[in-house]
């Protein structure tokens, strides 16, 4: 049976017999081999007087089609040693630990395929193997604890970036339970006030975010999730880390929000604060869409139908000047100026948002300070003398960020990888139709968010 021993491969067993049994499965006789086996758990000493002999019949690994039946006989041995306080104890190897209904590496590979990928969620896992959910997400849990119990590695360039965690509750007004209420009289309506009332609103419940924290430029994956989107949660994560840590950053991306600037200001005075281009070309197609639908309100009375001009150009208005043919900017061009006045309006705006991006497309150019000079004032001119709210809007915006949007134009960061771990992070949350759990959550984040890196999705 040395090459059945072989085939099995269970450090310390070795195979006696194999039996085929009638549903077609193979019943494997085990026995120990091992001396260290019979080592008294808690002392050490080696025993020497068996007591009896049990049978037990761990899980392994697949093999085959029809799978192997693992059987087992060890030997309970009497420990001697006078200073024992355990009186028996029965044989165990790493390979099956007492106690274990499966082997370790059938653990561990249950670990592994969620961990690395293989399957998609701990239940796919699970029905692959025959075994539960909880010993799948143990399994996990031992697995990733690499992964997501030290510390966070050092990083020079941080991105922040926050994903939500399943859709807001909403509470309905007056809530679901609420007692009627009793007739009274209509209180008289004050100066000002409609007689009939405010009508009650309904309030969000519950609507709960994640951010995370990604190195851009070492490639470590996601660092880290808090719960929460306000100042205090992301400061508390920052604060979390060590002061060497902290030092370390040199740059932090981010989108355009106010509350992730405080939180680095209060944590990371040091660094300097990149905006992410996207969400400024975001801001001005935004502004156009803004425009367009304000002059089909007033040129029409309604909102924009397909049979509308404006309407069948509108996904024309957020391409890129670049990536449109001659014939698709003749349309878009001719379209607007057969509207007359209201058409030029919507011609503007998009004017404006392409002078805003011959701005950022001066990044990763080392571009000179005359340079960036020359296409903002080109862009403020345009926008102030359009006379145009959406485009004042827009500039104030841009005149209030620029010093973190300059600070793109000379480094060239992009919070792109941030966003790409987001769909990651929502693409997990599907598979698994969503999380009761925010701690598996983010384990299973980080875990899906570091594969790369680790070589699970670049094989040799």
């Amino acid at each position: 049976m040395r090459a059945a021993t072989l085939l099995v491969e269970l450090d310390g067993l070795v195979v006696r017999r194999v039996e085929r049994q009638t549903d077609g499965s193979r019943l494997v006789w085990l026995e120990t081999v091992d001396e260290a086996a019979r080592a008294c758990p808690s002392c050490g000493v080696f025993a020497s007087r068996v007591k009896g002999v049990v049978r037990t019949r761990p899980r392994d690994l697949p093999c085959g089609s029809a799978g192997l039946r693992l059987e087992w006989v060890k030997r309970r041995w009497y420990c001697d040693e006078a200073g024992c306080a355990r009186g028996s104890f029965t044989e165990s190897l790493p390979a099956v630990p007492a106690r274990a209904r499966l082997t370790a590496r059938l653990r561990a590979e249950a670990g592994r395929r969620v961990v690395d990928g293989v399957c998609a969620t701990v239940v796919a896992a699970a029905r692959s193997l025959g075994l539960s959910w909880p010993t799948v997400m143990d399994a996990v849990r031992r697995q990733a604890a690499d992964l997501d119990g030290g510390a966070a590695p050092p990083v020079e360039v941080l991105g922040i970036d926050e994903v939500r965690r399943g859709r807001p509750r909403w509470w309905p007004a007056g809530g679901p339970t609420a007692a009627p209420a009793l007739p009274a009289a209509e209180p008289e309506p004050q100066d000002g006030e409609p007689a009939g009332g405010e009508p009650a609103k309904a309030r969000v419940l519950a609507d709960r975010w994640h951010v995370g924290f990604t190195d851009l430029a070492g490639g470590q994956g996601m660092l880290g999730q808090v719960e929460g989107r306000t100042a205090d949660d992301v400061a508390y994560w920052l604060a979390s880390q060590s002061a060497a840590w902290r030092d370390r950053v040199r740059y932090v991306a981010i989108d355009m929000c106010t509350v992730f600037v405080a939180a680095v200001r209060r944590s990371l005075p040091h660094a300097t604060l990149v905006v992410d281009h996207f969400h400024v070309v975001q801001l001005a197609n935004d502004a156009v869409a803004e425009v367009r639908r304000r002059v089909t309100t007033v040129l029409r009375g309604r909102r924009g139908r397909d049979s509308d001009p404006e309407w069948k150009i509108r996904n024309l208005l957020r391409r890129n000047r670049e990536d449109l043919t001659d014939r698709q900017l003749a349309k878009l061009w001719n379209t607007l100026i057969d509207l007359g006045e209201p058409g030029q309006t919507i011609l503007t705006a998009w004017i404006a948002k392409e002078e805003l991006r011959h701005l950022l497309a001066l990044a990763r150019t080392h571009p000179d300070r005359t340079v960036i000079a020359h296409r903002l004032t080109r862009f403020y001119t345009w926008c102030a003398d359009a006379a145009v709210p959406e485009l004042e809007r827009l500039a104030t915006t841009v005149s209030t960020w620029w010093d973190r949007i300059e600070a793109f134009l000379h480094t060239g960061i992009t919070n792109a990888t941030s966003e790409g771990h987001n769909r990651v992070v929502k693409l997990d949350a599907r598979n698994a139709f969503g999380y009761r759990n925010p701690e598996n959550q983010r384990l299973r984040t980080r875990c899906a968010t570091t594969r790369r890196t680790r070589g699970c999705l670049n094989p040799a």
